[in-house]
């Protein structure tokens, strides 16, 4: 049934389709009700909480057989990849090195590429994973790092700038302790420092250049 639904912190759009039946999250995220929406949030996978998304009916699909044959019927689901990029200290990749990332009580091994970076298929319906770095030489060896799926925020918002700029290494806040005032100037001292780093107007105001570069050295 056709629905009017509120976005939640922690949805994304492949999670959200898999909730209401759709085999794939396309049919949702370009019906022209949601025209407003993909303008807005660029991302069908980076949504904000209070955005408001059109699930349509699904479409029935007919096929023609034959009467006494054998049919098969494949269904063809679109794949969701976690990617993570993992950095020391002086943005120095942990590159070659084993992990392992803990999916929905399955464990998948694998090494990160020379850059640092790992991807991994992910079930659509996936709100957390964990990752564990099997090389004695970091600093995060052996521990379990829990990673929240579909909680980052557009860039558009505070929020999405902190969580991108706190993974970077930038520490923006907000402190719960602070008042909105010293959280404030934690936050536009974070936003100066990630600035001078990447050769940007040095303003502490992060306005559209800014976000565009959080997003390219984030990776979303």
């Amino acid at each position: 049934m056709a629905m009017s639904y509120t976005i939640k912190q922690g949805d994304y759009l492949a999670k959200i389709a898999k909730e209401h039946g759709f085999a794939d999250w396309k049919p949702i995220w370009n019906h022209a009700s949601n025209k407003a929406l993909k303008d807005k949030r660029k991302d069908p996978n980076i949504l904000f909480p209070g955005d408001q998304l059109f699930i349509p009916d699904k479409e029935e699909k007919q096929a023609s057989v034959g009467t006494d044959d054998k049919h098969k019927f494949s269904v063809k689901r679109s794949k969701l990849k976690l990617g993570l990029a993992l950095d020391e200290k002086f943005k120095k990749p942990i590159s070659g090195v084993q992990y392992q990332l803990l999916v929905n009580g399955q464990v998948i091994s694998k090494t990160t590429d020379g850059k640092g970076k790992l991807e991994a298929e992910i079930p659509p319906d996936t709100t957390e994973v964990q990752l564990i770095v099997k090389n004695a030489d970091t600093p995060i060896s052996d521990i379990a790092i829990p990673i929240k799926v579909g909680h980052l925020d557009p860039v558009e918002e505070r929020s999405g700038q902190e969580q991108r700029l706190n993974n970077l290494g930038y520490f923006p806040g907000p402190y719960p302790d602070n008042a909105e005032d010293e959280n404030d100037k934690v936050f536009r001292s974070a936003v100066e420092e990630f600035q001078c780093d990447n050769h940007l107007t040095v303003d502490g105001v992060c306005g559209p250049q800014t976000q565009a570069k959080l997003v390219q050295i984030h990776g979303c």
